[in-house]
C-alpha cells in the first residue's frame, strides 16, 4: 500500500444497495480540478465543497422536511433557534422593523427583544391572534412577522389567514414557526406563508437524541440570502444528527397521530380533576381560538397540553416529585411524555409581572405528550396531582 491509497480512500461498491442512508462525516470534498470546482460554486454542478457550506445528510434531511411542508429548498441547522436567527438576519438590517408574536419562545422572545435591536433593527411584540392588532403595528419600514401557529406555552392558535393577507397587502414576509403543529396540521406556505421554520428537535425528529432546525422560503432569492447566511455564520448541522433526525422521520406520522389522541383524552381528564384550575387544549370549546383551531387546523390539536395547579411553586413541586416517572426537562416532542415548568425554564427570563401577563402563573405546566399507553398516563396525571397537592 502507498501513501496515495491512504490519502485517496475508495470505498467498495457492490450490487446491492444500503436500505439506510450512510453518514458522511467529512468536512471536506475534493474535486477533480478548479473547473469542477467552479462548476459546482456556479450551480453547473451538484457536489459539495466544504461541510460549512452543505452536506449530504443535510440535504438528504432537508428534501424530507420539503415534502412534508410541499417547499423547495430547505435548510437544515444546527439548531431550532439557528433557523430562526437566519431568517431574521438574513432578509433584516439596521433601519428596518419587524414584528413578533408576544408568547414566541423564550429564547425567539429574547432575539427580539434584546438582540435585534443593537443591531439597530425596530422589533414590536403583539398578540398575533388580533388580526387588527398585527395591522396597527405595521409601519413603512415593517419588513417581516414572525408569527408562531400556536404559542409556547399558552397554546393560542395565531391569525395566520389574517396575517398572510396583511403582509401581502403590505410587501411584508411573513415567518411561521410550525414545530408545535408539524406539517401535519399546517402548511404555512399554502396560507400564503413566505418563510417557515421549524425546530427539528422536536416532534420531527422526535428522540430526544439530535437537536436541529429547519427554514425554507417560498422566494428563491429569500431562500438564497438565508442559505449564505447559515453558511457564513457557522449554522451548520451535524451530519450524525441528520441522520439520527432522517431516522425520526419515517416515525413521525405514526408518532404525532398517537400523541394528538392521547393529548385530547389528557387535557378532558385533567379539567375535572380536583386541584387543577384551567386547562389549554386548541380543540376544547373553553380555548379561546377553539374556533380557529378547527378551521386552520382541521380539529388537531397537537400533541401539547398546559394547565395550571392550584397554589404556587411548592405544589407544583409536589406534583413533579409525585410523577416520577415521567420526565421534568425543559423539551418537546419526545417518544416519552415531558413535563416542563415555564416560569423556571422557557420563560425564566421574563419578569413576574411580564410572565402573569401572559398567563403564565408559578403553577402554570406544559405537558408534551408522548406516545405512552394512554389509560396508564391518565392515572399517572391525575395521580400525582392528588398525591402532590
Amino acid at each position: 500500500m502507498t501513501s496515495d491509497d491512504i490519502r485517496r480512500p475508495r470505498f467498495p461498491v457492490g450490487v446491492s444497495r444500503p436500505v439506510v442512508s450512510p453518514i458522511q462525516p467529512s468536512v471536506v470534498y475534493a474535486s477533480v480540478d478548479a473547473d469542477a470546482l467552479d462548476a459546482q460554486y456556479e450551480g453547473r454542478t451538484k457536489g459539495y465543497t466544504y461541510a460549512r457550506e452543505g452536506h449530504p445528510n443535510a440535504d438528504t434531511l432537508a428534501g424530507m422536511i420539503d415534502a412534508l411542508e410541499d417547499a423547495e429548498g430547505g435548510l437544515v441547522t444546527g439548531s431550532g433557534m439557528a433557523a430562526v436567527t437566519a431568517a431574521l438576519l438574513a432578509n433584516l438590517k439596521a433601519g428596518d422593523h419587524v414584528i413578533g408574536a408576544d408568547q414566541l419562545y423564550g429564547r425567539s422572545l429574547r432575539l427580539m427583544r434584546e438582540d435585534l435591536p443593537r443591531f439597530g433593527i425596530d422589533v414590536t411584540l403583539v398578540d398575533p391572534t388580533d388580526a387588527g392588532r398585527l395591522a396597527a403595528a405595521i409601519r413603512p419600514n415593517t419588513r417581516m412577522m414572525l408569527l408562531e401557529t400556536v404559542s409556547n406555552p399558552t397554546l393560542r392558535v395565531a391569525d395566520l389567514e389574517g396575517a398572510a393577507e396583511l403582509a401581502r397587502r403590505h410587501g411584508v414576509l411573513l415567518a411561521v414557526d410550525n414545530t408545535f403543529t408539524t406539517p401535519r396540521a399546517l402548511q404555512p406556505f399554502a396560507i400564503g406563508a413566505d418563510i417557515v421554520i421549524h425546530s427539528v428537535t422536536k416532534l420531527l425528529a422526535g428522540h430526544s437524541d439530535a437537536t436541529l432546525g429547519y427554514v425554507a422560503a417560498r422566494d428563491p432569492e429569500v431562500r438564497a440570502r438565508m442559505h449564505v447566511l447559515a453558511a457564513t455564520m457557522g449554522f451548520t448541522p451535524s451530519p450524525f444528527d441528520c441522520w439520527l433526525a432522517e431516522r425520526g422521520l419515517y416515525t413521525f406520522g405514526l408518532r404525532f397521530d398517537r400523541a394528538v389522541a392521547t393529548a385530547s383524552r389528557l387535557a378532558e381528564a385533567l379539567s375535572s380533576t380536583t386541584g387543577v384550575r384551567r386547562v389549554l387544549y386548541p380543540t376544547r370549546p373553553d380555548h379561546p381560538d377553539h374556533n380557529r383551531a378547527a378551521s386552520l387546523l382541521g380539529g388537531i390539536g397537537g400533541n401539547m397540553v398546559s394547565f395550571e395547579l392550584d397554589g404556587g411553586r411548592e405544589t407544583v413541586n409536589g406534583f413533579l416529585r409525585a410523577a416520577s416517572s415521567l420526565s421534568f426537562a425543559p423539551t418537546l416532542g419526545d417518544v416519552n411524555t415531558t413535563i416542563s415548568h415555564p416560569a423556571s425554564s422557557s420563560h425564566r427570563a421574563l419578569s413576574e409581572a411580564e410572565r402573569l401577563g401572559l398567563g403564565i402563573s408559578e403553577g402554570f405546566i406544559r405537558v408534551s405528550v408522548g406516545c405512552e399507553e394512554p389509560d396508564a398516563l391518565i392515572e399517572t396525571f391525575v395521580g400525582s396531582i392528588s398525591r402532590g397537592g
